[in-house]
Parts: C-alpha cells; structure tokens; sequence
C-alpha cells in the first residue's frame, strides 16, 4: 500500500517552503521518512482550486493535509482537484464537513458537550429577533450561554461578542449576538450557535497565551469559557485516528496547563462518528462531575501545542 504524503501551506513569501508556522511538522515529517507536498492557502480560500495544488505531482496518490482551516466548500473543491491530479485526501469532504462544523458532530456527542441550538444563516446577517427567541427558548430560556458559528466563537471579545450573562434578557442576547456577526463578516462559518454556558476546573496561567485560538484559523474549537485573570480551563486536546487516541495533550491556547482525561465515554462517540482524523477538547467540569466535549475538531486543521512531541501522531498517519 502506498505510504501517504503531507500537504502542507506554502510560506506566502516563499511558495518553495511550507509556511513556517507548519516547517517543523514538515522537517519532522521527512525525518520519519515520508515526503511533504506544498499548498497554496491563499488560493484555496479564493476558490482557485486547480492553482493551489499545482506543485503537487501527478499521481502522488493518498495524501493527508495537515495546515490552515478551510470552509468545507473549499476543502471539498480542494479534494476535487486533487482527484484531478492522481492523488486523494484521506479525509473526505463529508468527513471533514462532519468534524469541522458543530452541526455536523452534535448529534452524535449530544449529552457529553454543552447542549447547544443553531440557526443557519445566509452570509453576515444576524439571526432575527423570532429566530434567536425560538433558539433560547430551546435552551431553556434562562441562564448563561455563549455564541459561536459553526467553527469559532470570539473568545478574546469575551464581553462584547461571545459571552451572554443571562438568555432570559433577549435585548443582551440580540446584542452580543449581532456583534459576534459583525466581527466575523464574510468569514462567518455556516450560521450562529447558541451554547449552554458550563464551568469547568480553571488552573493558574500566564495571561499571554502561547499557540493559536480558533480566531487564528488553524483550530476548530471554540470557546465555552475564557480566561478570567490568566486562569485557564483545565483542557486537553486528544488526537484520535480511526477511533484510536493517538496523542493526548495541552490544549494550544494553553500548552502550560497538562491533564489527564478520562476517554471512557469519548472513546465510542468517536468511533459512532466515524471520521478518520479528529481532535476532541476536553475539559473538566468545576464540580468535579466528569470531564465535557467542548468541541470536535478535523485533525487536519487542528493546531498542536507549542514543545509537543508529534512524531508519534504523524508516524501514525504515514502509516495509516
């Protein structure tokens, strides 16, 4: 069977290198004795498919990307023209649709995540004030929440545009709800999801935050708490491939903050999920009741944390 390759980024201002923030996973990558492909982002984001994979070779066969998040239209295009070219990414469009997108993995980790209500929308429009209505009152109608689309929230304008204190207060709800859809504007993922607020076990931290937020494009995840005075929920990201936990680590927001999750219950709804390449982020509750999906992730577009050993995971993917 052929040995997959690594797609990654190209560096924007030098398309003959992997964009440095990907370069060790590239090096890593060779060192285990497989070839890294090159990408460019930039072009996939604008629709121009066939320009962005044109330095990967013919017939180069399976192929997993491992860079920046892509709306899953993009990525479907994406796998399109690398069919065209001979090769095929391992994760499908529908698999990283299912992964990427809250609606796509809700119903199956229903219970063990926040409950959570969306509503889909055209572009940059905030939800009416009926539809928000409708969504809270499927939440409960009272107590606090958080908004996101369907791949970030905005954490780092926890106030103005993530956090809402009270649902019962829909004029807070309306607010909070339309700042979050302005900030986002065109990149705005899918639609506005409306999400229980949960406390979760918080640790001591430095305020600046090492690694990248879902703000910055390469995570999925989102936020259902943020820091309060550089104290971070206790959070772990687990790499999971064909339903087998692969690397189980700090989340990257927080690559100081370690635990050790319980992967009891994750465990099957992974595999129930059936996508080949995904993260879970894990926190524990503040009660001490267990530990709570707060979000699912495609692995390919999911960052690793600042110092991690990732020769384990990535062996695993050249063999896969």
């Amino acid at each position: 069977m052929p040995v997959p390759s690594m797609l990654f980024p190209t560096d924007p201002l030098n398309p003959r290198r992997p964009d440095p923030h990907f370069a060790w996973e590239a090096r890593l990558v060779r060192e285990l004795g497989a070839e890294h492909l090159l990408v460019d982002h930039d072009a996939l984001l604008a629709g121009r498919a066939e320009e962005a994979v044109r330095r990967v070779p013919l017939g180069s066969g399976p192929l997993w990307y491992r860079g920046w998040m892509l709306p899953s239209a993009r990525y479907a295009e994406f796998a399109a023209a690398l069919t065209a070219r001979g090769g095929k990414l391992l994760t499908s469009p529908p698999g990283y649709a299912a992964a990427h997108e809250l609606p796509g993995w809700y119903g199956v980790f229903e219970g063990a995540t926040p409950p959570s209500v969306w509503i889909p929308t055209a572009g940059a429009v905030p939800p009416t004030p009926e539809e928000l209505a409708a969504a809270v009152a499927r939440l409960g109608g009272s107590g606090p929440a958080i908004v996101k689309d369907y791949v970030k929230s905005r954490k780092h304008e926890w106030h103005e545009a993530c956090y809402i204190p009270e649902l019962a207060d829909l004029a807070a709800v309306g607010r909070v709800v339309g700042r979050f859809v302005e900030l986002q504007g065109e990149f705005l993922a899918g639609g506005v999801v409306v999400r229980r607020y949960e406390e979760f076990e918080r640790a001591d931290g430095p305020d600046g935050l090492d690694g990248l937020s879902d703000e910055d494009g390469c995570d999925a995840a989102g936020a259902v708490g943020g820091a309060r005075g550089g104290r971070r929920a206790v959070e772990a990201r687990v790499w999971w491939l064909d339903g087998r936990p692969v690397l189980v680590g700090p989340h990257p927001d927080a690559p100081h903050v370690h635990a050790e999750p319980d992967l009891t219950e994750v465990s099957a709804l992974v595999r129930r999920l059936g996508c080949r390449f995904v993260t879970t982020d894990l926190a524990s509750r503040a009660d001490g009741s267990g530990w709570r999906v707060v979000e699912v992730g495609d692995g390919q577009v999911s960052d690793l944390p600042r110092g991690i050993d990732a020769s384990g995971l990535l062996a695993s993917l050249i063999a896969a």
